[in-house]
């Protein structure tokens, strides 16, 4: 066993790390303890589950709240712990309480798991990661738990703020609240709104973000990855918050007949969320389809790398806006806060952004011919929903056929693992070529 995994490298150690918590998952939500029918789920629908669960995705083709009975969601939150973390982060927690060392190999998986840069202070950042989680999610389900006590017994809300605060942090999406309403109820309530905004930030910001910004009072100083993420953070919650506000203003179904505040906090709250949480304010079928469009756009997007969230990365995209803008002034290289990017980087980026795309097409197709009978759209934004591990749906998640759910499956097991990995993961990577091929000019645009 030893030597199998001695032979794997980290990319195919994270595929088969993921699928096996979802096998085990789906198998546990098969059981007829886990749904509230005492029948448990079909093997398809718990897959289905259990990967939106893993995958921090939020996808649903059965109500969590009216469907599963404690254990199953107890169940769910589970996955959606290990999966928001990641296995290694506990599987090292594990070798810490048990006094073992952590091998060069191991550290090497939570470098790519985390898709941190370097190797140095991995051991300490996962003990500060499991700190960080425990703090904001303790301090996030402490508020929603007061807050829901004003409208339901305290031992149910304090189960209901907590199991709310583990998957917003977690960028999941999965609520108790039933009838597939998510938080719709909640549409105007600055304690909900403004905490779950925040615990979906704070987890979309990405763990080396967090710790920076932790270590800042010593060193004084942040990294260009640190800058990017919370420069780009910040204008796209801002500029899609106005946009969504602008776009639902007369909108009678959605943010219209509520009082500005109200219609700030259902445009701050639909901002957000989509990068990549997957709960919801304001019923989806009813946006106009401005919002829908800028939704798949910031779906495409994500948030931060190496975070709870997926999508091609708010960092990919600045690099790429970077490069686009050196290209319209004629530079040469690509800057951003005075640091040069290096092509490797900008490679990486273009190849993310690219297959994303491409995969969210092919899905999209896909998805337009085993579901028929619906609108173009809805298929577009189901593919992106999946692909940026959001979780945000027209309604079409309940009615995918056996075929769509599998190609859903993927297409959540592919955006949360990352398009670069799941590729290195089944393909055998080629050495440095010893030699180049003579240059060729294409011409562009």
């Amino acid at each position: 066993m030893r030597k199998i995994k001695d032979n794997l490298d980290p990319p195919k150690i994270l595929v088969l790390g993921f699928a096996i918590i979802i096998l085990i998952g789906a198998t546990l939500l098969t059981l007829p303890i886990a749904t509230e029918d005492g029948q448990g789920l079909s093997f398809l629908n718990a897959l289905f589950t259990a990967t939106s669960a893993t995958c921090v995705t939020g996808l649903i083709v059965v109500d969590t709240g009216d469907t599963f009975s404690m254990f199953g969601e107890l169940v769910i939150l589970s996955l959606i712990q290990v999966g928001g973390l990641g296995f290694m982060t506990f599987a090292t927690l594990l070798f810490i309480l048990l006094g073992k060392k952590i091998s060069f190999k191991e550290r090497l998986l939570l470098k790519e798991a985390f898709n941190n840069i370097t190797f140095a202070g991995m051991v300490r950042l996962v003990k500060r990661i499991l700190i960080f989680t425990a703090i904001i999610e303790f301090v996030g389900g402490s508020i929603l738990a007061i807050r829901f006590s004003f409208d339901m017994p305290a031992a149910k809300a304090i189960y209901y703020g907590f199991f709310h605060a583990i998957s917003n942090f977690n960028n999941a999406g999965f609520d108790l609240m039933g009838e597939f309403r998510s938080l719709t109820p909640y549409v105007d309530d600055p304690t909900v709104v403004l905490t779950v905004c925040s615990l979906i930030t704070l987890g979309g910001l990405g763990f080396v973000v967090l710790n920076e910004l932790f270590e800042y009072r010593q060193t004084r100083q942040l990294s260009v990855h640190t800058k990017a993420v919370l420069t780009t953070t910040l204008i796209l919650t801002i500029g899609a918050t106005v946009l969504i506000f602008l776009f639902e203003y007369g909108n009678n179904k959605t943010i219209g007949p509520l009082s500005v505040a109200g219609k700030s906090l259902g445009a701050l709250f639909h901002a957000v969320t989509p990068r990549t949480a997957g709960a919801n304010t304001l019923p989806m079928a009813d946006l106009t389809h401005s919002t829908l469009f800028l939704t798949i756009i910031l779906m495409y997007i994500g948030a931060g790398s190496g975070s709870t969230a997926g999508g091609i990365k708010i960092t990919t995209f600045a690099v790429l806006m970077a490069t686009v803008w050196s290209q319209f002034k004629g530079k040469e290289d690509v800057v951003l806060f005075k640091r040069r990017i290096v092509m490797e980087t900008i490679l990486k980026a273009f190849t993310v952004a690219t297959s994303g795309a491409l995969i969210v097409m092919i899905v999209t197709i896909l998805l337009s011919i085993t579901e028929k009978g619906h609108v173009f759209l809805m298929y577009l934004f189901e593919a992106a929903s999946a692909f940026g591990t959001v979780g945000l749906s027209m309604g079409l998640t309940p009615e995918l056929s056996p075929i769509g759910r599998l190609l859903i499956i993927l297409t959540m097991f592919t955006g949360r693992l990352g398009p670069l990995t799941l590729a290195y993961a089944i393909t055998k990577r080629q050495k440095q070529e010893a030699y180049h091929h003579p240059k060729g000019n294409i011409m562009i645009g």
